[in-house]
This record gives structure tokens, C-alpha cells and sequence, in this order.
């Protein structure tokens, strides 16, 4: 019993020591106040409904250009960024073979004129002879057999010449196909552009149809993408179509549709769309871009960039609540336009978010506003 007794103050006291610290723990407790802080609130707006298709960027005018001989090549006079003129030689093939062709043709063609010089002088001689004869003949001066023979040499004559003029054709034509041949040794530029592609070198055994370069028109490309087959409808010709090049940052271009191909390809059913660029000197072939199609509008929820707080993979916003305590939600975000983002999950209407967090670590904290 007097244990009992003495054990109550002891236990007094205890509970007084404990609802003091108690206290003091909720004082310390307190959350810590940050000032001038913009906040927004949030609210779903109506967006274009886009839809991205990615493409490639290519030059309008590509030429691969092949040997359309065989032979040695014994010089290369470009390399890859070299930028051509139109008719520029690009290379030379040893030309021995079509030279000497070219000087059997000329000769032959040389021949040829020679034999028709003298196959007109017979030609004259037999046709003057046998006027003479045919006036003798139609007076009964000379006998049928004399005339017969004077008319078949006039023939012979005849057939004589027109054969010549016939060879002379032939060497011509020959003499061109062989100068047409002597101008494959040359490789030359189809138009004025850019050397993107070298595939051989000097000693190479060049054949007929064998790629010697890659030449592209640097002046002017195209984004070919391709387009689902279920927004195939929303694209027409002629449109103007915002595209963005990875590559440009958030440079917005304006396509416009040059060339829908009218046949999908089976693997990814989609469609390819050809869409011009308009001249820029970043531009090059192989880059990677998006071609948006409006489809109409949605509901959406968009929110400025500068609010999102990125910790690792994931991003998010501070939320304040009903006593202004910022809390960091991690949000399911969307495309980017210009300076919003657009949010899939994990915001509602009417919300308070922190305009620009910046690096600091705000979650818990009391947030007052400008």
C-alpha cells in the first residue's frame, strides 16, 4: 500500500514530462513558410488534336551514279562533301580501248567517203553512156545486145553507189557510237549539288552499272514520314503541315504535302507522304523529323514547363493543399508545345500548382504566393 502510494507522484510527474515535450514537439514541428512564389491553377483547355508522324529527311533530287563501261579507273577527282557542277568530272576510266575504237571508226568513216567518190564518178560515166545509148538505140543505130550491156553496167553503177552512200551511213554511225562509248571513261555530274557517297578508288576495275558516287541537290529537301493508314484521311496534297527536326531544337518548320504514295506497305501499313521543306542550311539527308496532321480538337491539360520538377526518370509538380502545404506529384506528361507540356495523368481541374519551382526542395513546406 505505501508502495502504491509513493508511485502516483512518481507517475504525476512522469505525464507532466511527457505532455511538455509534447508540446514542444508540435511547435518544432511547424512547417517552414516560403514566400513569393507565382502559383497557377490548373484548368483543361481545348488543344488541336495532332497526329505525329515521324519521317526522314531527304534531298529531293538524289542521283547514284554508275560506271556504263568496263575498265581501270585511273583517277578520282571528288571526295564526299565535295560540292559539284553540273557536267563536272567526278572521274576517269582508262580510255585506251574506246580511243582506239574511235580511230578505226574515224578511218572506216574516212574510207568510206573515198569509195563514194569513186563509185559517183563510175556512177556519172555509166549514166552519161547509157543517155547516148538509149538515143542510138531508140534510133536503130545499135543492137538490143550493146544496149542491154551499156543499161546493166548503168545499173551496176547505180547499185554501186547507193551501197557507198549506204557504207558511208554505217562508218558514221559507228564513228558516234564509238565516241559515245570514249565518253563513258568521264564520270559527270548530273546537276550541281554535293558529293555524298564515294564507293571507289583509283585501280578499281569499274563495270557496267557499278555505284562509283552518290550526288545530291542540296537546295532543296523533302520529310518523307510515314502515316498511319488510319490517318491517311486527315493528309491531302497541297497542305501546309507543321514539322519538327530533332536536330533544328524546337524550330517549327512548314511542310507542305508534294506527293502521297498511293500504295501502303504491308509490314507497317502505313503510307508514305513525301512533304516539301522550305530552304534551310542545318538541313541534311537522314535526319530525323515529325510531321504533325491536325485531326480537330480535344480536351487537354496543359501546363507551363518551367513547373515541372524532374527526380531521376520521373517527373512531377508540386501540389499545394487546402493549408497550402506543397506536396511533389509525379505526373504522366505528354507532347511539348513551345513552352507547355501537355499532362495525360495525374492533375484536375481546379488544382494549385507552383509556377516555377526551380531546384529547391519545397515538399512540406507552407507556400505563400505573390
Amino acid at each position: 500500500m505505501i508502495r502504491q502510494l509513493l508511485l502516483v507522484p512518481i507517475l504525476l510527474a512522469l505525464a507532466a514530462f511527457i505532455g511538455c515535450s509534447s508540446e514542444r514537439e508540435t511547435a518544432s514541428a511547424a512547417p517552414e513558410t516560403v514566400s513569393n512564389l507565382s502559383l497557377f491553377t490548373v484548368y483543361a483547355t481545348n488543344v488541336p488534336d495532332l497526329a505525329e508522324e515521324v519521317g526522314t529527311v531527304r534531298a529531293v533530287q538524289t542521283s547514284q551514279l554508275a560506271s556504263q563501261m568496263m575498265g581501270n579507273i585511273v583517277e578520282i577527282r571528288v571526295h564526299e562533301g565535295d560540292r559539284v557542277r553540273r557536267g563536272q568530272v567526278l572521274a576517269v576510266i582508262d580510255e585506251a580501248q574506246p580511243r582506239a575504237s574511235v580511230d578505226r571508226a574515224t578511218a572506216a568513216e574516212l574510207a568510206s567517203g573515198q569509195e563514194i567518190s569513186a563509185a559517183d564518178s563510175d556512177f556519172a560515166l555509166a549514166e552519161s553512156t547509157f543517155k547516148r545509148y538509149q538515143t542510138l538505140y531508140d534510133r536503130k543505130s545499135v543492137s538490143p545486145q550493146e544496149f542491154d550491156e551499156v543499161k546493166a553496167r548503168y545499173q551496176a553503177t547505180q547499185a554501186r553507189r547507193d551501197m557507198a552512200h549506204a557504207g558511208q551511213a554505217q562508218a558514221k554511225a559507228a564513228l558516234q557510237q564509238a565516241h559515245t562509248a570514249l565518253s563513258y571513261t568521264r564520270v559527270l555530274a548530273p546537276f550541281d549539288g554535293v558529293v555524298t557517297e564515294k564507293k571507289a578508288d583509283v585501280g578499281t576495275l569499274a563495270s557496267p552499272g557499278m555505284p562509283l558516287f552518290t550526288v545530291e541537290d542540296v537546295r532543296r529537301y523533302r520529310l518523307e514520314a510515314a502515316v498511319n493508314e488510319t490517318d491517311l484521311r486527315y493528309v491531302r496534297a497541297g497542305q501546309q503541315v507543321p514539322i519538327l527536326i530533332d536536330a533544328l531544337g524546337d524550330k517549327e518548320l512548314k511542310g507542305k504535302v508534294a506527293e502521297i504514295v498511293p500504295a501502303a506497305d504491308p509490314d507497317s501499313r502505313t503510307f508514305l507522304v513525301k512533304l516539301d521543306l522550305p530552304a534551310d542550311p542545318a538541313l541534311r539527308s537522314g535526319l530525323f523529323g515529325r510531321a504533325h496532321f491536325t485531326r480537330g480538337e480535344r480536351t487537354s491539360i496543359l501546363i507551363p514547363r518551367s513547373a515541372v520538377v524532374e527526380r531521376g526518370q520521373l517527373q512531377g509538380v508540386y501540389i499545394l493543399d487546402q493549408k497550402k502545404i506543397a506536396n511533389l506529384r509525379y505526373l504522366t506528361l505528354g507532347k511539348t508545345s513551345g513552352q507547355q507540356v501537355e499532362v495525360l495523368a495525374g492533375l484536375q481541374d481546379g488544382e494549385s500548382v507552383i509556377a516555377e519551382p526551380g531546384s529547391r526542395e519545397l515538399g512540406g513546406k507552407k507556400i505563400e504566393s505573390r
